[in-house]
């Protein structure tokens, strides 16, 4: 039978506003097994949940790779010995969970990330990746698929989005950071934490009623065109036009004091 118990290979912790959720397989290049895919989804409803929460870091520990993507062994195994494809083994096969957290996540990339790790990172928000990383979409090598890579159209070039799915080819992270997929590119694994850290502090000492709405704005646009995104968000601000933090902004700023915010 195949073991789904697996307590340390996601870490979770929760620290002055920020959530980091850690991938913690390291011997395994960070593969996502269906524990730590079924965790994951766990993990985003409770960042969702938690009015503690201000935006989410996902990161993973170190070994060159942030995620490879689908455990391909433990596929096989599922294969072999329950004769099921693991995706039906998964409580959210495409992770779409994660592209409707409503609070910002942070992709902390301390290594390559293709397959599963494209998806992870696709759906994060920002995205801060290590130089000489390589990134891509594999499936086509190894029989697959990537049903998920459509949003990933609003987010790079078309010609450039099919070359990664019909190919599989990796292609180097500073691609990606010049075509804008990438926010920054630091040269080591605990650089790229510390400028996802800055960033998501930052965020975290912002209005939140704006971050939230200014998520859901672009998000909607994507997913609804260019007319239809705009009338939702302006419905999405009309809660932060009429919040007590649209008083307390201006008021903070006139009195040359931070502001207390107060999401509401």
């Amino acid at each position: 039978m195949i073991d789904h118990n697996s307590d340390l290979s996601v870490l979770f912790s929760v620290e002055d506003g920020i959530a980091t959720i850690t991938i913690n397989r390291p011997s395994q290049r960070n593969a996502l097994s269906i524990f730590v895919c079924n965790r994951l989804r766990e993990l985003w409803d409770e960042v969702d949940r938690n009015d503690d929460i201000r935006v989410a870091i996902l990161t993973s520990s170190d070994c060159g790779t942030f995620s490879a993507g689908m455990d391909l062994k433990e596929a096989a195994k599922v294969r072999a010995e329950e004769g099921k494809d693991m995706l039906e083994m998964l409580s959210d096969p495409f992770h779409q969970r994660m592209r409707r957290v409503e609070k910002p996540i942070i992709a902390a990339m301390t290594g390559h990330f293709t397959a599963g790790g494209m998806v992870l990172a696709a759906n994060s928000d920002l995205r801060v990746g290590m130089a000489g990383t390589m990134g891509g979409i594999s499936e086509a090598k190894v029989g697959r698929g990537s049903p998920w890579a459509v949003p990933i159209l609003w987010m790079l070039p078309q010609p450039f989005l099919l070359e990664l799915t019909l190919s599989g080819d990796l292609h180097p992270i500073d691609r990606f950071h010049q075509l804008g997929f990438v926010n920054y590119v630091e040269e080591s694994a605990d650089a790229v934490r510390t400028r996802a850290k800055v960033l998501a502090s930052t965020i975290r000492d912002n209005a939140p009623l704006t971050v939230w709405a200014a998520k859901k704005s672009v998000l909607s646009a994507m997913d609804l065109g260019c007319e239809r995104g705009f009338e939702e968000a302006k419905r999405y601000h009309e809660r932060v036009y009429s919040s007590r933090d649209a008083i307390e902004g201006p008021l903070a700023f006139a009195e040359k004091r931070a502001p207390k915010w107060i999401g509401a």
